[in-house]
Order: structure tokens, then sequence, then C-alpha cells
């Protein structure tokens, strides 16, 4: 299919499956052995509208951080779950692969900075930076991990969305040619 936006060029949709392979039997639950498949059919790629998405999240994230002070829950809680969102789309700007592996690195970001806390608490140990303290946290919370999954959980939901929202938008191709009127 040739795309007029692009000049011509073949219209190539940042969202298609990385390859065949990679596409698990729907019938059968995804096993180590096809979540390996997947992991190697993660191939390096730069989509521009993740990026954009990745900034805004990250803007939104240091709102909370800084204005959001006072909010109490809404800073701690909903932080978290944008947090996972946040790294899942970083990810996703520089890494071609299905939303599964993608967002299961992204939970596992979040629960290993989790873990990170809980050892400097059970170790008493301080991080000096207060920029550093404020993006990592200085205490370990079951709550953050529940926020954590629930973030794990609203990113293949979201896509979800989204693919079902590409798929009812007509495709912006170059207009049939007619013939000259004579």
């Amino acid at each position: 299919m040739r795309c007029s936006a692009l000049g011509g060029q073949p219209y190539q949709r940042a969202w298609a499956p990385v390859s065949n392979r990679t596409i698990p039997n729907n019938n059968q639950p995804v096993s180590f052995a096809s979540m390996g498949a997947m992991i190697r059919g993660m191939r390096w790629r730069f989509d521009p509208l993740s990026l954009v998405w990745a900034v805004a999240l990250f803007l939104v994230l240091v709102l909370l951080a800084t204005v959001g002070a006072r909010w109490g829950w809404l800073r701690s809680f909903f932080g978290d779950v944008l947090a996972v969102a946040w790294v899942y789309v970083v990810f996703k700007t520089f890494i071609a692969a299905r939303v599964l592996p993608l967002a299961l690195a992204a939970l596992g970001v979040g629960l290993a900075v989790e873990l990170g806390q809980f050892l400097a608490s059970a170790w008493h140990l301080h991080i000096p930076n207060r920029a550093l303290r404020i993006v990592l946290g200085s205490t370990a919370d079951w709550w953050d991990v529940v926020a954590y999954l629930i973030g794990f959980a609203a990113v293949p939901a979201i896509e979800a969305l989204c693919g079902a929202l590409r798929a009812a938008r007509p495709t912006a191709c170059a207009p049939r040619w007619s013939k000259p009127v004579r």
C-alpha cells in the first residue's frame, strides 16, 4: 500500500507485529518457550509517536512529583501507576516488540525499584541526593506494588483500545487517479 503522506513510500505501521513467529497461538497459554521467542523477536527501532507520549507522561510525572506534593494518594499511588506506563512507553520508543514482554519489563523495573527501597531501609541506607530520593522513593510499601500491577494491567488494556481505534480508522492513501477531462 502506498501513502501520499509519506511521498508515495510504502506505508509501514509501527504497531504491526515484528514477524509472524513472534505471535503465540491464542488457544494456548503463554509459556516460557513462547516468551523466549517473543524476546528473540525484539528489534531496535525508533518510534517518534512513542517518544512524544514518553515526554508527555514524563512531564505529568514531574508535575505530580513537584506540584502534587500536597495531593497525597494521587501523587504516590497514581504516580506509581503512571511510572509503569511511562517505562513501557520509553521501552516502546526504542524496541519493536509485542506488548506483553515490554509491559513485563516495565513491571520488572518498578518491582526492582521497590526491592531497592526495601533493601535500603533494611540496611539503613540513605540516598543523599534529594531529586533522586523523590524519583526512586525512600520507603517500600505494598501499595506501590499494587499500583505497579495496576499500571501493568492498564498497558495491554490501553494498547488493545488503541489498536481497536486504529483498526476502525481508515488509512490515508493516495487518491485514485481518474481519466483526465478532455
